[in-house]
């Protein structure tokens, strides 16, 4: 892979609890280049903190270290928090699970998407203005000043996401993190938005982390694979070659989805095993 944006070492992220220490991440590597990657896993394999551990949003009492963030050939993690927010946002944006919980309610959507460009950039409010319609237009809404108008209540769920993916990129940013932005949707309005910012990352030549759990969809709109189990990654390959996964969690996960084409009368359930908690994960730097 080529045109390396981010690189991660040895990533851990730990929470306290009244038990012990559980580790949430346990020492995964991987890059990313200008190239679309998705993570996939289970709820509580630790995708989405990878994801809020690139951007340093693991507060306290969560715990993140890591040997290197490298992004751009510049560590994050010799940044202060200052530095931090110029990142955030700007170079690299996050779009959220639920954009009900990402929207500020009081605020219209317009004044949201402007706020988001003015923080990183110096337009007059004009120009903001002018951007953030021409940005909703690009996510494919069909009436961009009356959205723009709008209370993030007034939004179907389709349109809320787009509104989130027009505010992550007004600011042109070079990587991407996704995580599971379509999960609330339906089937037909998923396909339409993973469209969109399909078409918005390869214009835009940027580089894409697609968190989700559908191992199905990861596969037919990304080009790489990771596969992370209790916190590790266990497997990575091309998309293209996911048919050819070895390891016993991702085939098990292949063997569990329903196939149209291969109909079966009862679909097999995933037998887990302890020794993969234990194995040493995959540096996914390929």
């Amino acid at each position: 892979m080529s045109d390396t944006l981010l690189s991660v070492e040895d990533l851990w992220v730990r929470f306290p609890t009244r038990t012990g220490t559980v580790d949430a991440v346990r020492g995964i590597s991987f890059s990313v280049g200008r190239e679309r990657v998705g993570i996939v896993g289970e709820s509580g394999s630790g995708k989405s903190m990878t994801g809020r551990s690139i951007l340093r949003l693991i507060r306290a009492p969560g715990q993140m270290e890591a040997k290197s963030i490298t992004f751009n050939g510049d560590n994050l993690l010799e940044y202060s928090e200052r530095q931090m927010r110029k990142i955030r946002g700007h170079q690299i944006s996050m779009v959220m699970q639920d954009p009900k919980f990402s929207l500020n309610p009081v605020h219209s959507v317009g004044k949201q998407i402007c706020e988001a460009l003015r923080l990183h950039t110096k337009v007059s409010r004009k120009q903001a203005r002018q951007g953030a319609l021409e940005m909703l237009e690009a996510v494919q809404i069909r009436n961009p000043e009356r959205v723009f108008r709008s209370y993030p209540h007034e939004l179907s769920g389709g349109m809320g996401q787009r509104v989130m993916i027009a505010m992550m990129l007004i600011t042109d940013p070079q990587l991407l993190i996704a995580d599971e932005p379509t999960s609330a949707l339906d089937v037909t309005v998923q396909m339409k938005v993973l469209a969109i910012m399909d078409k918005l990352v390869q214009e835009r030549g940027m580089g894409l982390i697609f968190i989700s759990h559908d191992l199905n969809l990861v596969s037919s709109f990304c080009d790489r694979i990771i596969i992370m189990y209790a916190g590790r990654i266990v497997e990575t390959c091309r998309a293209s070659e996911l048919h050819k996964a070895t390891h016993p969690y991702t085939r098990g996960l292949l063997n569990a989805l329903p196939r149209i084409e291969e109909p079966k009368g009862r679909l097999e359930a995933l037998q887990r095993q302890d020794s993969w908690k234990q194995e040493a994960s995959v540096d996914a730097r390929v």
